[in-house]
């Protein structure tokens, strides 16, 4: 049956995997799928994630916590591979009950605590250690509303956008029409902002700027979903492009998107990090070579 002919039912009930490149961890249910364990290392923080967009967010945020001098941020990150199920395993269930990276334990008082969702990581790592999350009104408002801007726009451009775009078993045009067209606005939001704006929030990097760069300057400079950078011709949003080179000329930034990648070029994939002497020693390209 064609999708222009297709009536949805009255109940909706799910028969089998909808195909797409994720189908096999896609379901309808929460809660573990078999018992796992997380590892546990030996610093403060323990950063179970993939460096996915949620996941560099974080890793950059520890990254420059760590630059600024805050011993305390170190932080053991384990590569969780969703595409594996990792996420389903009880103990990282534990930790997250949405079963979505990236989860945080921090470990540095009595009682280990939880952090999940990576907009609350970053506001939580801010106030622990009083950094890039201004304390003053009205800057501290900006800093979170353009926080939860990219929190709640990010679904268009991921789930939405980048779904239908690249994969989805079936190219649907109404679909990819219409969030092309949001992910523009966006854009259009972002660039008209930093026309105005150093960065997102204002004079100072925050983690606004963390939490929107990996989204919209990796799409900006053509790292995701394969040719959107063209077929939404990114090029244009002359604000953006500005903002996001300037965010790559950061070393914690170009670090911070190392961590817990599993794609690209060797020499940028850290697969876990454990130690800042990794990044020197344990990339894949030397781990490939030492074999």
């Amino acid at each position: 049956m064609a999708d222009s002919e297709y009536v949805p039912p009255k109940v909706w009930t799910w028969h089998k995997p909808n195909g797409g490149e994720f189908a096999s961890i896609n379901r309808p249910i929460a809660g573990p799928t078999h018992e796992k364990e997380l590892p546990v290392g030996r610093h403060p923080l323990q950063l179970y994630s993939l460096g996915t967009p949620n996941g560099v967010k974080v890793t950059i945020m520890l990254e420059e916590l760590l630059a600024l001098g805050h011993a305390g941020a170190e932080y053991d990150a384990w590569l969780i591979r969703i595409s594996d199920g990792d996420q389903f395993g009880s103990g990282f269930v534990a930790v997250n009950p949405n079963s979505k990276i990236p989860a945080l334990v921090d470990r540095s008082g009595p009682r280990p605590i939880r952090v999940f969702e990576s907009g609350a990581i970053l506001v939580y790592l801010a106030e622990k250690f009083g950094a890039f999350l201004p304390t003053q009104a009205p800057a501290r408002a900006e800093c979170l509303a353009w926080l939860f801007w990219q929190v709640g726009s990010a679904p268009y451009l991921g789930g939405g956008f980048g779904h239908f775009y690249v994969y989805a078993p079936v190219k649907i045009e109404y679909a990819i029409d219409r969030f092309a067209m949001e992910v523009k606005r966006q854009f259009d939001v972002l660039d008209r902002r930093l026309a105005e704006s150093e960065y997102v929030a204002g004079g100072d990097y925050t983690i606004a700027d963390m939490a929107i760069f990996p989204w919209y300057g990796g799409l900006a400079k053509g790292w995701s979903y394969g040719t959107a950078a063209e077929f939404l011709s990114v090029h244009e949003y002359r604000n953006v492009q500005r903002w996001a080179d300037q965010l790559l000329e950061r070393p914690a930034v170009r670090r911070g998107r190392m961590v817990n990648r599993t794609s690209g070029e060797p020499s940028s994939q850290l697969h876990e990090r454990h130690d800042a002497q990794d990044f020197a020693t344990r990339t894949q390209d030397k781990l490939l070579a030492a074999k």
